[in-house]
Parts: C-alpha cells; structure tokens; sequence
C-alpha cells in the first residue's frame, strides 16, 4: 500500500510541475506579444534612421518602402505568428487571436504601395484597421474577462482598469492620427505615425499586463 502511495503522489506532483510549466510558458507567451508591439515603431523607425539616414515616414506601413522593408515584414510576420497561438479563456479568444495574425499577415502581403492611392493601397488599409480594431477588442472586452464565480481580486480590477485605458488609447490614438493625416496643415508631422505608434506602445501595455508582468495576483500561502 505504501508503494501504491507513493506513485500516487508522486503523478500529482509531476502533473502539478507540468501545469506550472505550461501557464509560465504562456505567460511569456504573452508578454513576448507586448514587447514586439511596443518595439514594432522604434525599431523600424530607428533603423531606417541610424543605418540608413532615412527620416520619419507618413505611417509604420511605409516602411515596407524602406531599406526597412524585411525587417518590418519578419517582425508583423513574428508578431502574427504569436497571435496566432493565442489561446483564452474560450473560443472567442482562439477566434480574435487567429483574426488579428490572419489580418496582419494579409496587411503585409498586401503592403501599402508608393505614389497615389490605389486599390492595393485601400485594401491594405482596411486589412490594417481591421488588424487595429481586432488588438482594440483584445484589451478592452476578452482581457477583462475572469473565471466564471471567481471573485475578482484588488490587483484584478486595476487590471481591467489598464485594458479599457489601453483600448481608449489605442482607438482615439489611431482615429485623430488618421483624421489629422487627411489635413494638409498637420500633414507635415506625421500625425498617422504617431497615433499607430501610441497605439502600438498602449497595445504591448495591455499585452504585459495579461501577462503578469505587472499587478500580478498575490500567491496564497497554503
């Protein structure tokens, strides 16, 4: 009987370290998806500076016009990949996670042309709001979901409070970007690249966050 035990406890323990393993992998999983977000911009826009003397573009997507261009295809690529894995609590995570790579991939293969607008160019912009609008979703309504019956915990609510935050800034950044692009006065300051750069640094927030980097929940002691 002591032997049988044994086993017993020995196969909850090894169950338990296998869980454990898997959620510190998909809480890096997580925070890998942040952290490309929030360096999409300054990498793009600092290696067209420093290797190639290149100044601030009109958005992040011309810089597929750049000497740039492989860096930023690999990094959307990587980026989509990653959504791709994506898993939540229910289907509609799976499902917002394989959109936004689907988008994502598609607003690259379909990248933003140069010279005067296009059909390429209109379709590339709506594959790239729809990619926007679906991250926007993410942090404002899945990412403040909880266990059904589970209380919410102090550092909980502080954390939906930082996904609504994060999904206002990402839509208000992205919608006076853009307006402002279309006006010829505020043209010259690249008002479409700063909104989707704020949008992506408030996007890579809302992503570390989910993945416990900060305002993480206070491990009982049993």
């Amino acid at each position: 009987m002591g032997t049988k035990r044994v086993s017993v406890e020995q196969r909850k323990t090894l169950t338990e370290e296998y869980k454990s393993s898997f959620v510190i992998s998909y809480l890096e999983l997580r925070r890998t998806i942040g952290i490309l977000g929030m360096s999409l911009p300054f990498i793009l826009a600092g290696g067209a500076w420093v290797f190639f003397s290149i100044g601030l573009q009109i958005s992040l997507s011309a810089y597929y016009q750049t000497p740039m261009r492989d860096i930023s295809v690999g990094l959307m690529f990587f980026l989509s990949g990653f959504l791709w894995s994506y898993r939540g609590y229910d289907r509609r995570d799976e499902i917002a996670g394989k959109l936004a790579a689907v988008f994502g991939w598609l607003s690259v293969i379909f990248p933003l042309p140069q010279g005067p607008a296009s059909a390429l160019g209109v379709l590339h912009n709506i594959l790239a709001a729809a990619f926007f609008i679906t991250l926007i979703y993410f942090s404002g309504f899945l990412f403040t979901k909880s266990h059904s019956g589970k209380p919410l915990t102090p550092q909980k609510l502080r954390r939906n409070l930082i996904y609504r935050v994060c999904a206002v800034m990402m839509g208000v950044s992205l919608a006076v970007g853009l307006t402002l692009h279309y006006l010829p006065a505020f043209a010259p300051f690249r008002p479409l690249l700063w909104g989707e750069t704020l949008a992506s640094e408030a996007f890579g927030i809302a992503w570390l966050v989910k993945g416990e980097g900060i305002l993480k929940d206070e491990e009982k002691i049993r």
